[in-house]
C-alpha cells in the first residue's frame, strides 16, 4: 500500500543498528504496525515522514500475513515493544549506550530502572518524559536536544505515539548524526508494568490488540473497532489483487 518494509526478523534489525553503530553510522528504525499504515494511506504526508525511516519493519502479525497474500512474505514481526528490551540487552553486551524519551511523567525514569535492572552493564545515558503540547514549545524542545547532546547516547528510544515521534525524529536526527532512533510508541509503559502486555501466544495469534484494548477501552476502542479492523479488510484485498497480477 505505498510503504516498504524489511524483510528482517528482530535478530536481524538488532544486528543491522549494532553494526552500524560499529561503522559510526547513525539511523533511524520505524516499526510500522497496523495503525501506521493506516494513517500513512490516509494522509500522503505521513507516508513521506515514514519514508524517510533508514529502516521500516512490520510491528505487527496483519502486516505480516497480507505481505505473505501478496506473495512477497515478510519473515517475522518486529515490534517495537520488544526491541527495547532486546535491543536493550545486546546494547549493554556491546557497552552502548540508551536514552529513554517519552512515555507518561515518570515512566521513562522507572522504566530506566527496570532496564538497568534487568540487563546488568546496561549504560542509561538519560531520560526525559517531554509535557504535553512539547511540540509547539521551542524552549522544551531545545531543552530535548541540548540534554541528547550533553549524554550523547548510542540509541534513543522515542516512545510518544505516532506521528509525533517520528516528526520528533526526523528533527533530532541532526542532533545525533552517529545514533540510532527507535520509534516505540506506548513501550515504557510495558517496561514499567503501567499496561500489561498479552501473553506470548495471544501476541503470536494477532491477538494484542485485544489485550491493549481491553486495558484502555476509552482510548483505543476507535482505532482498532472502527478504525482497525475495516482497514485490515482492505489491506488484505489489495495484498490478493497484488498477488493475482
Amino acid at each position: 500500500m505505498g510503504l516498504g518494509l524489511a524483510p528482517l526478523t528482530e535478530e536481524q534489525t538488532i544486528e543491522h543498528v549494532l553494526d552500524a553503530l560499529d561503522r559510526g553510522d547513525g539511523g533511524w528504525l520505524c516499526p510500522v504496525n497496523l495503525d501506521v499504515l493506516r494513517q500513512t494511506v490516509e494522509d500522503p504526508a505521513l507516508n513521506r515522514l515514514v519514508a524517510q525511516a533508514d529502516l521500516a519493519v512490520a510491528d505487527g502479525m496483519p502486516l505480516v500475513w497480507a505481505s505473505r497474500l501478496q506473495g512477497q512474505p515478510l519473515p517475522a514481526r518486529v515490534a517495537g515493544s520488544t526491541l527495547v528490551r532486546t535491543l536493550s540487552e545486546r546494547a549493554a553486551a556491546r557497552d552502548r549506550s540508551v536514552y529513554l524519551l517519552g512515555g507518561n511523567q515518570g515512566v521513562a525514569a522507572e522504566a530506566a530502572v527496570r532496564l538497568r535492572t534487568d540487563y546488568p552493564g546496561l549504560r542509561i545515558a538519560g531520560h526525559r518524559c517531554p509535557p504535553f503540547g512539547f511540540e509547539r514549545d521551542a524552549r522544551e524542545r531545545e531543552a530535548i536536544a541540548g540534554d541528547l547532546r550533553r549524554t550523547n547516547p548510542d540509541i534513543v528510544f522515542v516512545g510518544l505515539g505516532f506521528p509525533k515521534q517520528d516528526k520528533l525524529i526526523v528533527d533530532l536526527r541532526s542532533v545525533l548524526p552517529g545514533a540510532w532512533f527507535v520509534s516505540c510508541g506506548i513501550s515504557f509503559s510495558f517496561v514499567t508494568g503501567e499496561i500489561q502486555r498479552a501473553p506470548v501466544l495471544v501476541q503470536r495469534l494477532g491477538l494484542e490488540w485485544v489485550s491493549r484494548m481491553i486495558q484502555e477501552p476509552r482510548r483505543l476502542g476507535r482505532r482498532y473497532l472502527v478504525d482497525g479492523l475495516p482497514f485490515a479488510a482492505r489491506l488484505a484485498l489489495s495484498s490478493l489483487r497484488l498477488r493475482s497480477r
